[in-house]
This record gives structure tokens, sequence and C-alpha cells, in this order.
């Protein structure tokens, strides 16, 4: 920390202490339901946690809070003020965030809304760009660390975060409202709630439109939301329907850069953050190699059933198509990769490119931009019955079943001026000249199935099916003092991968019906196009205790393990119609303890967890240096048997002094790291075994190499993180907020080149700088004669200091190794690949309320 930095967060520790003091003499309002969320929402089967009853660690966001601090941050990074939350802008585009939850990544949280996940069924991301209205139709959002309490058998093995939407049966009113930011932000947006009326009708609406670009350089991107609820409730009836949607398109910085490169462009103090070295311009306007573009519209039907006084049946079925990809470059023109082709500034030059092209033939090789396609149809069905025994037993009982097809190939985006694309991948028709182009944006009509022939599809094409279908109960007792809860979930997934550029041979194999015992591999390399179903088991077993000692004070405790089936590409590795031989379930034990303070004047948590995580499967990007001025290879590893152990202790809380002063604090620290060795394998853009070079090997075992990873931190997420903040309210509609956070212990990305080698390993994780990060913002509301009217202003300022910080690593260079500079920048060699976090943003919103 520096000076300034240093002395602002003395004064708000000292602010924070003295509050204490003040409050036990000051008659306050009672924060005793801080974590209750008890807006009108849907909730339907959204397991919900209460306070002072559920045994788990949660903590809870209304509404206010994202509409008054979230601004033109990302939505995820709302949580950044929650204990053992990481949350970054990822490559800064537009969308691209990445949320970490007690060191684990996003894969393996549960995002949920409403109580249905989101998480992708086939490998568990989460595209927060394809939910970027999320945050104007959010009513709260709970995130329970660890476990968690949701009864599905989900990946919840960092935490879970339920997004509860707002219901169609809001009280009546509207909003129009502007925004502006950096970098030429601008959001406009318009909602009504018609409210309920007589006969139990209720609708919602709204349309929003945001552009502009991001801090990043070359990070243009324009994005619409639009959320519609119709709501109707007669008797033991209250139906629910949402459709939302958020088609958009985004220019990204998809690759951390090295610090040098960085240091070259800008100064040793002041390296270009902003840099993007996929970025040009063509015909006068930016243009990239990069560019994210989708359209996933979601749709739900909420019905709840009061059976009678203890009984209640909730259920959702939904449904989601989406449509879209992301960009890249693919081919070469001149013996030439895209990387190659740089102008003076550092950009790519897509005019060099344009006119090797026209001096070349599809024969001789062309430089093109590809779209990879990565589509989807998802259906599914949660089905919850509740029945109270007595006063204090009740047990639910349910089913969640889904269905996923997803479609994956890539096509034509950009010929750069080629005259077609010469492909040799689909066996059925080789090769294959291509030369119909499909522009890089969203699809405003995504229903239905594949949007290209197959003729005009390269590379690859390949589709996904998964199918879930699995069953879950809990029982419950409570009574004044005591809650506690056992649960218990199954589920079976059936996995089949389709590659369609195979030539058909039917879905069996020498006569016989496929399955798991009579798979292709490398002996019987007989190839087919459907793999068939293999099926997975899953299972999870959870409980807990928590024992309200007095009206001020609780206790509690949970356990759970859970069996979890790994993603599809573990199921089918190397992008080929091969079953895992070694595909195994992925083992997860949780322990949770925590002890909860609430008063008129304090409410305050203090957890203790540990995980264990073992036969994880992780498939990672990877960029390979050759040296030489040879160009940079693509390439992905597989990583099988790694084993992971997180524990650590989480403190947060809010003490309202008095009806002006309200003060926030949080402090986690960690301590994350790999038990013992694991395995990884490297492939090239074609799924051919490469050795550290890049060279392609003689089989894949040659391949395999031993990753030491025994006591590495793991990366990509600050294992000590603390935030302290204040809101003031002097008068009634004015009010002022600011907050510091203090990153520290954060470590980079496991690297399979960085650790495969045992001298390398030893040196451990690369520990990158500490760093704090300081917000201001203020807001104001105009009332208006009519009293159901107002104007509200708002203003944000985030990293008002301008602090030059590394927000994360994808590579562990130390002093010595292969790619070391001999230089460092705050101790750190500049040989590695990093993203800074972005310098001083701002926005601003003006609301009409009516």
């Amino acid at each position: 920390m520096n000076l300034v930095q240093k002395s602002m967060f003395t004064a708000l520790i000292t602010l924070s202490t003295a509050s204490v003091y003040y409050a036990q003499s000051v008659k306050t309002d009672t924060l005793s339901k801080e974590n209750a969320i008890d807006e009108v929402v849907i909730s339907g089967v959204a397991d919900i946690a209460k306070d002072r009853k559920t045994p788990v660690a949660v903590s809870t966001i209304k509404e206010a809070q994202i509409v008054e601090k979230l601004g033109n941050q990302e939505f995820p990074e709302i949580l950044n003020s929650t204990p053992s939350v990481y949350a970054t802008k990822g490559g800064g585009g537009f969308g691209d965030a990445k949320l970490n939850i007690r060191g684990f990544a996003q894969e393996n949280i549960a995002v949920m809304i409403n109580g249905v996940p989101v998480n992708d069924m086939e490998n568990g991301a989460v595209y927060w760009s394809n939910w970027a209205g999320l945050s104007d139709v959010t009513s709260a959002m709970q995130v329970q660390r660890g476990l968690g309490s949701s009864k599905l058998a989900i990946a919840s093995v960092g935490g879970t975060v339920n997004i509860i939407t707002r219901a169609a049966d809001r009280r009546e009113g509207g909003r129009v409202s502007l925004g502006v930011g950096n970098d030429g932000y601008v959001k406009t947006g318009v909602a009504y709630n018609t409210g309920k009326n007589a006969k139990g009708w209720s609708s919602s609406f709204l349309l929003t439109r945001t552009g502009g670009s991001t801090y990043a350089s070359g990070t243009q991107f324009e994005g619409y939301n639009y959320y519609f609820a119709l709501g109707y409730q007669k008797g033991k009836h209250d139906f629910q329907f949402t459709l939302t949607g958020a088609p958009q398109y985004h220019n990204q910085r998809s690759y951390e850069i090295t610090l040098q490169t960085l240091i070259d462009r800008g100064s040793m103090d002041r390296p270009d953050r902003r840099y993007n070295q996929q970025e040009g311009v063509l015909n006068g306007k930016e243009y990239t190699f990069r560019r994210n573009y989708y359209h996933k519209p979601v749709m739900s039907l909420n019905w709840d059933y009061k059976i009678s006084p203890s009984s209640k049946l909730s259920t959702v079925g939904y449904a989601s198509f989406g449509r879209g990809g992301g960009t890249g470059d693919l081919g070469s023109v001149g013996g030439k990769r895209a990387s190659a082709f740089v102008n003076a500034d550092g950009l790519t030059d897509f005019d060099a490119i344009i006119a090797a092209n026209a001096a070349s033939t599809p024969d001789k090789g062309v430089l093109i931009r590809r779209s990879s396609i990565n589509s989807h149809n998802w259906f599914g069905l949660i089905s919850n019955f509740n029945h109270k025994i007595n006063d204090n037993l009740n047990f639910s009982v349910g089913i969640d079943t889904r269905y996923y097809h997803g479609y994956h190939y890539q096509v034509v985006s950009d010929l750069l001026g080629a005259s077609a694309y010469k492909d040799y991948s689909n066996q059925n028709n080789t090769p294959n000249y291509v030369s119909n182009t499909f522009k890089a944006n969203p699809n405003f009509n995504p229903f239905g199935g594949k949007v290209n022939s197959i003729n005009d599809q390269i590379a690859y094409s390949n589709d996904g099916e998964v199918l879930w279908y699995g069953g879950f109960g809990q029982i419950e007792y409570s009574n004044d003092r005591i809650s506690a809860f056992v649960q218990g979930a199954v589920s079976n997934q059936g996995f089949q991968r389709i590659d369609n550029f195979i030539i058909d041979g039917g879905t069996t194999l020498n006569g016989k019906v496929v399955s798991a015992t009579n798979q292709p591999s490398a002996t019987n390399p007989l190839l087919y196009k459907k793999t068939g179903f293999k099926n997975l088991v899953g299972y999870n077993a959870k409980g807990g205790l928590n024992f309200n000692i007095d009206e001020h004070s609780n206790v509690f405790v949970n356990a759970g393990y859970y069996s979890k089936q790994p993603f599809l590409n573990a199921v089918y590795p190397n992008n080929k119609n091969f079953l895992n031989p070694n595909l195994t379930n992925e083992k997860i034990l949780g322990f949770e303890a925590g002890y909860g303070f609430r008063a008129s004047w304090l409410n305050a948590n203090v957890n203790a967890y540990r995980t264990n995580w073992k036969d994880r499967f992780l498939r990672r990007t990877q960029q390979i240096n050759p040296g030489g001025g040879l160009p940079i290879i693509n390439a992905y590893a597989n990583i099988q048997g790694i084993e992971e152990i997180h524990q650590g202790l989480e403190f947060e809380a809010k003490s309202k002094i008095n009806d002006i002063i309200t003060i926030n604090a949080m402090f986690a620290v960690a301590d994350w790291h790999y038990n013992g060795n694991a395995s990884g394998t490297l492939f090239n853009e074609t799924n051919e075994p490469i050795d550290d070079n890049g060279n392609v090997v003689a089989s894949g075992q040659a391949g395999v190499r031993t990753l030491y990873l025994d006591k590495i931190k793991v990366g990509d997420a600050a294992q000590m993180t603390g935030s302290l903040g204040f809101t003031l309210t002097p008068v009634r509609d004015f009010k002022f907020d600011a907050s510091y956070r203090y990153v520290n212990h954060l470590y980079a990305n496991l690297n399979v080149l960085n650790f495969s080698d045992q001298t390398a390993a030893a040196k451990g994780a690369l520990e990158l700088p500490s760093y704090g990060l300081v917000e201001l913002g203020a807001s104001y509301k105009f009332r208006l004669p009519n009293k159901k009217q107002s104007f509200t202003v708002r203003a944000n300022v985030y990293n008002l200091l301008n602090t030059y910080y590394i927000q994360n690593s994808y590579t562990n260079t130390f002093a010595g190794d292969k790619y070391s500079t001999g230089v460092t920048y705050k101790g750190i060699d500049t040989g590695n690949q990093v993203f800074f976090g972005f310098g001083r943003t701002w926005s601003t919103t003006v609301a009409y309320n009516f």
C-alpha cells in the first residue's frame, strides 16, 4: 500500500472502531434481517438461505445496492465486497468477467437464476455476456459459499450464486434511465410494472441498450436486454412466466500479454495496461480477430400450488436457445500466421493480410477470420414437493431433469481478401473450398437447429448431447433455537458426442451396440459418427445444524460429500470420439463452521471451512513460444489426477451507527494448494500431442508429462482479501459512500509448461504484488410534487487513485527460467504474461421514476 492508501485505510478502521462504542448508546433500526430476501420475487424452487436458520455461510446483496454501486462494472464485480470472492474483468471485454469463490473458478460455482441452473451443461462455463441484462432485473443476489443449501445435485464446489429476479406482481411503476461512463459507455433503459389487478393478473417489462468501449483498447461492444414477466394468481395457484435475453457483440482481448511488451509500449512506472494485441483497423474502423457474439433467450414458467396449509408443490419448466460464437484467426499465408502481421503501432495489420491473401491462392494457403460456433438447445424441468409434518418437522422431495444439445463447428467470418478457404477436415467432402462468409453478429431469431450448412463448416463439426435426470430429498427440523437438515441427491448424466465430419458408419461398432466396453481406442481406431450415450451416476449428501444461543448469537456447522460427474471434454478428451480410459468421478468433501451475531447496531459473521477435491480433470488453453522468431502456437492441455485442498477463515460485518452512518467490513484469509502430483498432455489445434516446443510427438503417450504440483499454491484468485467501507446519509435524499479493498497472496495460474520441470516447479507458484483499490459513489433523489415521481442521479468512480495492479498472470516465470527477461517489475519477471486491472473509470446515471 502506498502512503495515501494506508492513510485512508487507517481512517476507515478508526471510524469503524469508533462506531462500535457510539452505536451502543444510539437507538437505531435493527439489522437482524439483513440477509433476508423479503421483496416480491420469483422464488419457486429456489433454495434461499434464511438468517439464523439455514446453517451455511451466506451473503445477500439487495437490489438497491446493485443499482447504486454496479455502474459500468461487470455484474460479478458487485460481489467483491463478499468474503473469499475474487471477481475480475478477465481480458476486459464486455461481459468477459471471471468469478472465483474460495479459490474455485466459476465452472465449479453453481450459478442459478430463480433456482434454475445456468452453468453450461457440457463444461460448466458461465458466460456473463449472455446475461448482460441481469443487473437490471435482479431483486436480490445471494451467495452461499461452500456446498450450500441447494437440494439439487449441482456442481457447487466453491459456492452457489442464486440470482432472484423481480416478479411480475411488483407494485405499479416505471423507470426511464440514461447512463454514461468512460470510453464512450452509454446505457439507456425503460421499465414498467403494471401491478396486480383485481383478477390476479400482472406484468412487467424492461428494455435496455448498452454500447461503447471498455477501458481496454479495441473492445467496442453493443448489447441489448429485454425482459418480460407475466403473472397470474388465483386461489391456491400462482403462475409466473418470464422471458429474457441479451443479444450482444463485443470485441475481446483474449490472451495475456508479456509485461515487457506493456512496458515497452509505456514505461516501467506506467505500463500500457490498455494494449490489445488482437486489435487493428480495417476500412477506417476498429477491427479484430477476437469478437464474441451471442443471443441466448431464456424462458421459464413457474407454478406454485398450495395444495393444503401444510403441503406445497413448486415446479418450473424452462428452455433456452443459444446462438453465436467467437472469432479468431485460421490458416497462414506465405508461411506466416496472424501474429506475424503487426504494424508500427503494435496492432494487427489487416491491410497487409489482405494484400498477402490477394497475392496467394487457397491451394497455397490463406489467412482468414473464422467463427467458432457454440450454439445449443436446452430444456429442463424441476419440481419440488414440500410437506410440513408438524410445527417442527418438514420434508421435501423432487426431480431435476434436463436435456442439452450443443452445436460446435467453425465457419468463415471474413476471407480478408482471399477467394476461398481450402479445408480438409470433412471426410465426406475433401478438399472443400469454402467461399461463403457469415458476419459475427448476434442472431435476433435464434430458434431452430443449426444455422449453417455442413458444406460451409470448416476445421471441425461436432455435437454434444447431455441427458440429465435426478432426484433429491431433504428432511428439516426447526424450533425457536435449533434448525437442522439432511439432504441427499442422485443424478445420472448421459454424454454423447457426434462427429459430423466422420463418414457415418452408424451407431454400432463391429455389429455391436456401442457401449463403454467396445469403444474405439488407440489399438482399435475404427471411428463412428455417434458414440452412444456414456452414463455416469453422481450423488451428494449434506447435513447441517444451526443453534441460536440467544437472541443475538448463533453457531452452525455443516458437512457434505459430492461424487461429481466430470465434464464432456473429460469423457471424450482430445476432441475425438474416444472414451477416456481413466474416466472417474470427482470427489469433494467439505466441512464448515460459523458464528453469527445480530443486534440493532451490528450484523457480524465468522466462518471456517475446509474443502478437499480429488480426481479433478482440467482442460487449459496454452500458448507456446518456440522462440527463434517463430509464431506463437495456440494449444491446450488435458490435466488429470488433480487434488486440491482449500481451507480458510472469513469475517464480514455491517454496523448501522445511526440513520446517517453505516459501515461495512470484510476479511478473508486462506490456504489453497495442490496435494500430490498430476499428469498433463499438450495438444495442438489439430488435436495432435506435442512437446513443450510445439513439435508433434510420435504417440499420445509420448506427450504425457508429470506435473509437480505438491504443495503448490492454487492461483488465479487472491488468498487474502479485505474491504472496509462506509455510507453516509446526512440528509434524507443524499447518499455518499466510499470503500477500500485490499488484495494479497495472489498467485499465477496453473500452467503445464511451468510445472512439468521438477527444478522449475520447486520454485512454486509466482506470487503477484498486493494491491488496494478505492471506490467512491454519491447519489441524490429529487422528489417531484407528484409523490410517485422522482429523479435520481448517481455517480461512481472506480480505482480512484488510478492504481497500477496486476489482476492475474497466466505464467509462472522466475529469473533464470526459459522465458525470463532478467528484468523485473515490482519483483515480477517481465517475461510473464499478465492482465492489468483497469485504471480509473467512472459512470453516472440519471433515472426518472414514476
